[in-house]
């Protein structure tokens, strides 16, 4: 062994395998990175002086004479203003050409906050997109993801929402994106003239996979210095979740780990779970919001994916695409988000909560009348209305390219209302009655 102070290297390696290798070291802690071969590698296990280290892009032509290097730190990030407006890859390293950035350096991955600091979260958060804003409002602090088949508009929906919302930072994790996609999102951001407010961390189809499991802890390392250090209001978008998930399993299943339900690891709820907790609502303003996007391969929401990402977060929004409309809308019969009674009606426009159930449930008699039909069933006078009523209601409501504020929306469907039914049949409180249902 030879080295500075701060760097220990070592050229004799006990044990390799696919993915590790073991090497006899004293005062390393758990995490701390190194380069094997020059190859990035990170401590993930650690017995008396037996350490263990997972080399990111695999141990293929690696000696047990190589020299191993240890930088006596686990992996930070470095947090100032200047992050703005940037690209980095998942070792928050510029990949835009622009300088390197100076300021603050933290660890990422660390615990969670104390619920003793958390607030209950109360405040909306405006997508612009009706089958959202309408039907599953969202909150600050709130953690939810988007299911979508892997072929849906998904990463378009995130950049929508990205220019929608109004929040101070947006932060993108992005992991395993295609190299058009990585580009289509940073082009939008540049000519939306949005792009200082807007923070990237990146991991292309082209980098190794393994370096995914960096990205989301990149970007919620960011997200806390904003919304603690500044009191900003932070929405991170993490797209896609499952690619994540599978980098988890690729590398439990070469550390021979014996896998779980679906191929994943055992440890798949608590690996999501550190993640989607990060999200939080401060006392004092600050706050952390995540949207996340879960591919669904073939619609199978028992999936070991979906199915503890459900456990985990407040609600879902799945992404359907509507024959009868050619487009791709919010599914209002399988989304849902558990914390949207804090700000319906109390942060938007008091006939808002009366206005989406009435919705929902026309919408529903529609599904079922579309049923009676296609089981050659007669359809009622009323049958007939609601698949009407669907129809427009996907088009001018439910369809992701709908860019409206919140009282258009409701504007928009009370209008639908008069056209398609009675007042007895929307049966939405008098009052409201009064105030919307224009005269003819």
């Amino acid at each position: 062994m030879a080295g500075t102070a701060f760097q220990k290297i070592y050229t004799k390696l006990n044990q390799i395998t696919k993915a590790t290798c073991t090497v006899t070291a004293t005062g390393v802690g758990y995490e701390e990175l190194a380069t094997v071969s020059g190859r990035l590698a990170q401590v993930v296990k650690i017995m008396g002086n037996s350490v263990t280290l997972q080399i990111f892009s695999g141990t293929e032509g690696i000696g047990t004479d190589a020299e191993l290097v240890f930088f006596g730190k686990p992996p930070t990030l470095k947090v100032s203003d200047q992050l703005g407006g940037r690209f980095f890859n998942a070792y928050g390293d510029p990949i835009d050409g622009g300088p390197e950035i100076e300021g603050q350096e933290v660890e990422i991955g660390g615990p969670s906050v104390n619920p003793v600091r958390r607030k209950d979260p109360s405040e909306l958060i405006a997508t612009g997109i009706a089958g959202i804003d309408l039907n599953n409002t969202l909150v600050t602090g709130q953690k939810i993801p988007f299911f979508a088949d892997p072929d849906q508009p998904y990463n378009q929906v995130m950049a929508t929402v990205a220019l929608r919302t109004k929040a101070d930072k947006i932060i993108l994790g992005g992991m395993g994106l295609s190299n058009d996609d990585y580009l289509y999102y940073k082009n939008t951001f540049e000519s939306a003239g949005v792009i200082d407010k807007i923070i990237s961390f990146v991991n292309t189809t082209d980098d190794p996979p393994v370096e995914r499991l960096l990205v989301p802890n990149m970007a919620l390392a960011a997200a806390e210095y904003f919304a603690i250090e500044k009191n900003e209001s932070v929405l991170v978008l993490l797209t896609d979740v499952t690619l994540y998930c599978d980098a988890l399993s690729i590398v439990s299943n070469r550390m021979d780990q014996i896998p779980s339900k679906d191929s994943m690891p055992g440890s798949l709820y608590s690996d999501l779970a550190k993640i989607y907790e990060k999200a939080v609502q401060f006392p004092e303003g600050g706050s952390i919001t995540i949207i996340a996007v879960t591919t669904i391969s073939g619609g199978d929401i028992t999936h070991a994916i979906p199915d503890n990402t459900g456990y985990i977060t407040e609600g879902q929004l799945y992404l359907r695409r509507d024959t009868d409309i050619g487009k791709v809308i919010i599914d209002p019969a399988r989304s849902l988000s558990r914390l949207k009674t804090k700000v319906m009606g109390k942060r938007t426009r008091a006939d808002h909560p009366q206005v989406m159930s009435a919705s929902v449930r026309l919408n529903s008699d529609a599904v079922n009348a579309k049923t009676k039909m296609e089981n050659g069933f007669d359809l009622s006078d009323y049958d007939e209305r609601t698949l009407k009523f669907a129809r427009d209601y996907a088009e001018q409501i439910l369809a992701i390219d709908v860019n409206v504020d919140t009282d258009q929306m409701l504007d928009t469907t009370w209008a639908l209302f008069q056209k398609y039914f009675t007042r007895e049949e929307v049966a939405i409180k008098d009052e409201f009655m009064q105030l919307y249902w224009k005269k003819a």
